[in-house]
């Protein structure tokens, strides 16, 4: 019997959906999700495994034009998923004003088939949806368009079985009980970082990155020590807050996802470390694993 499996690109401006979009078709939450723009730093796979195929998705930055180091290695990112796709999902929010420029000058030449999702119709009018879709039409040509709400998990049903027609025949990629790419660790700082993004407001979730210093299993708990960077004394204060009381609720709502994710009780302990301007430095966006 033959078996189908291919790459699949989420790509979009930020905040239009992705995270979540990839989270519902893959039936685990994967990608962490916020209200803000940019939560996204890393391309994240998600892999959908069944007896005659695999799809691996890709979650990617949203599409901007960068301003420092870090936001240049989430471009180099986007870039490696529309390199190696078999197929791109393009996200667009339906409220969206047709600005999306910087995303379609990558796009609008390749010669990768392409599906557009209208995202967020949840308050949309059908005069909406049709105005949208022609728009895209026109714009891009794609293969298919699809009115969705990923939210809610609306109008998914068909999607995949469109990829699975745009995907070639091909021996798995990825072992078949594997969810995604990415380590424990890396999930664990990336519910840290949401908790972050959730409790603080304009520069410090940007200004932060987590960085797991000590994983420990043990019989009946696991053992995790947390750094949280930042780039200035001041942040630092506004993190931890009067008394540590900010940062002892990152670090409580985070614990009890964290255990919901182990399966497992969780010892957790964070600190506040500040490396000036670390998002613009080579070197430490290396150690981060941000790669140019």
């Amino acid at each position: 019997m033959s078996h189908k499996a291919g790459f699949v690109s989420i790509i979009g401006k930020p905040n239009v959906g992705k995270s979540t979009l990839m989270n519902a078709l893959v039936g685990e939450k994967l990608s962490i999700i916020t209200p803000k723009a940019q939560t996204t730093r890393h391309r994240i796979l998600g892999i959908v495994n069944e007896e005659d195929y695999q799809i691996v998705f890709s979650d990617t930055p949203g599409i901007i034009k960068p301003r420092y180091g870090l936001q240049d290695s989430m471009m180099s990112s986007v870039k490696g998923a529309l390199t190696d796709a078999d197929l791109i999902l393009f996200v667009t929010d339906i409220n969206e004003q047709h600005d999306e420029n910087d995303v379609l000058e990558k796009i609008i030449n390749t010669t990768i088939p392409m599906i557009v999702l209208i995202n967020k119709i949840d308050n949309a009018t059908q005069e909406q949806v049709e105005e949208k879709s022609a728009y895209w039409q026109e714009k891009l040509n794609p293969k298919h368009i699809y009115a969705i709400s990923a939210l809610h998990q609306y109008n998914l049903e068909g999607i995949l079985t469109m990829i699975l027609d745009h995907l070639p025949e091909h021996a798995p990629f990825y072992d078949k009980e594997d969810l995604t790419d990415r380590n424990q660790r890396f999930f664990v700082s990336e519910i840290i970082r949401e908790k972050i993004f959730n409790n603080y407001q304009k520069e410090i979730p940007y200004s932060t990155e987590v960085v797991i210093t000590a994983f420990k299993e043990e019989e009946n708990i696991t053992k995790i020590s947390a750094e949280i960077i930042v780039e200035r004394d001041s942040q630092k204060n506004i993190l931890i807050g009067k008394g540590g009381a900010s940062l002892k609720k990152v670090g409580t709502e985070a614990r009890k996802d964290i255990e919901k994710f182990l399966d497992q009780k969780v010892f957790l302990e964070t600190f506040v470390k500040v490396i000036p301007d670390w998002r613009s430095k080579k070197n430490y966006l290396k150690s981060f694993g941000y790669e140019n």
